[in-house]
């Protein structure tokens, strides 16, 4: 159900013909694709930076496991730097999955729906995701709080968590707005070539 990013030569909306003109039995699922250059340079943005991070995860990681099993010298640190890293990982990559609609969904409602009701019906889905967001912000952003005042840290290196906590508010609150935009998008309606 990943939705591609790069073609933006469907019809808004409109059912696919087969051979002969004879109407698509495929199932149809619904996205928003960027088509500003700062939304490309946004997601061009995240996406390196999660990269990066991934790539600096598997190094990490494998000299940890050499230096641990065959020279007996672990990194010291290295599961808390993994740990906090993979918590950067994955909130910078919620906005991402969010804007490219590659969010696992069913679509068994949208294919019974008329068309101007099934527009509705995704816009109402992202208004629901942007609220159930901006919730989620409001409670990490209050558990980030208590945390820095608190003046936690992780065991080993004394690393500071208060600062990883309201990063992750401001990714949920950054994917809440992506969902905010998504309601006044122009929806795409696009074959799908499998559904859940």
């Amino acid at each position: 159900m990943a939705c591609s990013r790069g073609s933006r030569k469907e019809n808004r909306l409109s059912p696919t013909r087969g051979p002969k003109g004879a109407r698509s039995t495929a199932p149809f699922h619904f996205v928003t694709t960027p088509e500003h250059i700062w939304e490309r340079r946004a997601d061009a943005v995240l996406g390196i930076a999660a990269s990066i991070l991934l790539m600096s995860m598997m190094v990490l990681t494998f000299a940890d496991v050499v230096a641990r099993y065959l020279l007996n010298r672990p990194i010291r640190g290295a599961f808390e730097i993994t740990e906090l890293a993979l918590l950067v990982l994955i909130f910078a990559g919620l906005p991402l999955v969010s804007h490219a609609d590659e969010h696992v969904t069913m679509d068994f409602i949208d294919r019974i729906l008329p068309g101007w009701l099934a527009d509705l019906w995704v816009r109402v889905a992202h208004a629901a995701c942007a609220a159930i967001m901006f919730f989620l912000t409001w409670q990490v952003w209050i558990k980030a709080s208590r945390i820095s005042s608190y003046g936690d840290t992780t065991e080993v290196l004394r690393i500071t968590v208060g600062p990883f906590v309201y990063f992750m508010a401001a990714m949920i609150a950054l994917t809440g707005l992506v969902h905010v935009f998504k309601i006044f998008a122009p929806v795409i309606r696009r074959e799908s070539h499998g559904t859940l």
